[in-house]
């Protein structure tokens, strides 16, 4: 049989068991199965309250039912009951498109005989369901426990995260919160850490951040309650925010990310409330990474004649800082900056850890060529002559000049790349780079006109020096 069928019967046979075996909870479902059938809000206990405001208890309520689109949409079977129908032990009602098992124990069998531990791991519904089988308790070598603390928390999955936002911002003024703050779930981020090439530091760093995650009822056991906020510090595209996303990917965390300056928006009067409820959000999607952007803001409004209101909002921002913690509010806060020179002892002094973000070495910056050129077919390739030749360059514009390079083989109806493309590739970017820092006012005159020469200077035609200080807006 194909895996569409695996796909489509693992679907029913985890419905059937999950709907008699009332021990089992959410966190039993495979993420995508719970996101099918996931209804209502984030439940706050007070049933009268739901009652009264015609709000559906958030939750998974028995029994699961399987239908054409249920089916295709958990398992991404195009036509779920053609890939089943020929098994004798399934049947379908035409009137309601319902599918069942019409023989559960022929179905577990045959299931038994084409999976294996590492596909039962995935599934802690069947994982506890065949442990404790009297048939087939025998032949896998996987626990519940250990199934159900791989599978992705509830707290994690998109339909948990909008429903409390649902709810959290059911007024139409605090809408307006949310221009303040972007919510990605962890299925959302397309990295994990081992997308990322990181300093020996920073992955000790992590290391030590991961392990406090993992004993956070020990610390809290021994008073050690001061850990869990980090400072991110580095030039642009040194990967920053993309360390703090795979971050959330790998711990599936929910990542909260606040940019500073957005709260010089229109809703100025509001700034203050609405960083206190961003802090209150991270607290009620805990657990959860809150990930502060542009932390030099801070600095620059405290030590500046900006506008009182802002003024009051970052005294907000650094008492919420000091009433957040990893240890009793399962929350990591992260801030970020490029300008690390411009914070103040209080900007610095919130932060128990600082972790550095320098611009690659040659090493490092072989590693990260090597490593966004997997996919890729290139002729030749020697990922340290090409990071000779970038020296200064983060992995963001990496990452822009290899993009060039597959681009410039496109327009030739080419998908394999050569040594010469990537070199091209990078001495396109110098131009780029070049027209960006040039002064438009002052510069050379042949330079700012089709046909001038790039490479001369304005003050007497020789080679101009070159510097990658790349001021790029995003880190990667």
């Amino acid at each position: 049989m194909s895996d569409a069928a695996l796909d489509v019967v693992e679907f029913l046979l985890t419905t059937s068991v999950y709907s008699d075996d009332r021990t089992l909870d959410e966190n039993d479902l495979p993420p995508s199965y719970r996101r099918v059938f996931w209804t209502g809000g984030v439940e706050n206990g007070d049933d009268d309250d739901d009652s009264e405001s015609g709000r559906t208890p958030a939750g998974i309520s028995r029994p699961l039912s399987v239908t054409t689109t249920t089916a295709r949409e958990a398992t991404d079977v195009s036509r779920p009951w053609e890939a089943v129908s020929e098994l004798m032990f399934t049947e379908r009602d035409e009137f309601s498109g319902t599918i069942t098992l019409a023989q559960q124990g022929m179905a577990e069998k045959w299931f038994a005989e084409r999976v294996d531990d590492d596909r039962l791991r995935e599934n802690p519904t069947l994982a506890k369901h065949f442990a404790e089988h009297e048939e087939f308790g025998e032949t896998f070598d996987v626990t519940h426990e250990e199934a159900r603390e791989e599978n992705r928390p509830i707290q994690a999955d998109r339909v948990w995260i909008d429903g409390l936002l649902e709810e959290y911002f059911d007024e139409e003024e605090d809408e307006e919160m949310l221009d303040l703050v972007e919510v990605r779930a962890p299925e959302e981020v397309d990295m994990s850490l081992d997308d990322l090439v990181l300093t020996e530091d920073q992955e000790n760093e992590l290391d030590k951040i991961s392990k406090a995650i993992e004993h956070r009822d020990y610390l809290s056991n021994i008073g050690l309650r001061e850990i869990g906020k980090l400072l991110f510090v580095g030039p642009p595209g040194t990967g920053k925010t993309s360390t703090a996303q795979a971050l959330a990917q790998d711990m599936d965390l929910p990542f909260v990310e606040v940019k500073l300056s957005m709260i010089t928006s229109q809703y100025l009067g509001e700034t203050a409330k609405n960083v206190d409820k961003t802090f209150e959000v991270a607290k009620r999607l805990s657990p959860c990474i809150l990930f502060i952007d542009e932390f030099d803001f801070v600095a620059k409004t405290r030590s500046s004649d900006e506008h009182a209101a802002l003024k009051r909002a970052v005294n907000t921002l650094l008492k919420s800082i000091d009433n957040i913690s990893l240890i009793e509010d399962d929350v990591l806060l992260i801030g970020a900056t490029n300008h690390p020179d411009q914070l103040d002892d209080a900007a610095w002094r919130r932060f128990d850890e600082i972790i550095n973000f320098p611009k690659p070495d040659n090493n490092m910056r072989a590693d990260i060529l090597s490593l966004i050129t997997r996919r890729m077919e290139i002729d030749e390739f020697d990922p340290h002559l090409i990071a000779e030749a970038t020296q200064g360059l983060t992995g963001s514009d990496l990452r822009m000049v290899l993009r060039e390079a597959v681009l410039e083989a496109l327009t030739e109806d080419r998908t394999t790349l050569t040594q010469e493309d990537l070199l091209n590739a990078v001495e396109e970017f110098e131009e780029r780079d070049t027209l960006k820092n040039m002064d438009m006012m002052g510069g050379d005159h042949d330079a700012l006109v089709a046909g001038g020469d790039l490479g001369k200077a304005s003050d007497g035609g020789e080679p101009s020096g070159h510097s990658h200080d790349h001021d790029h807006d995003h880190d990667h």
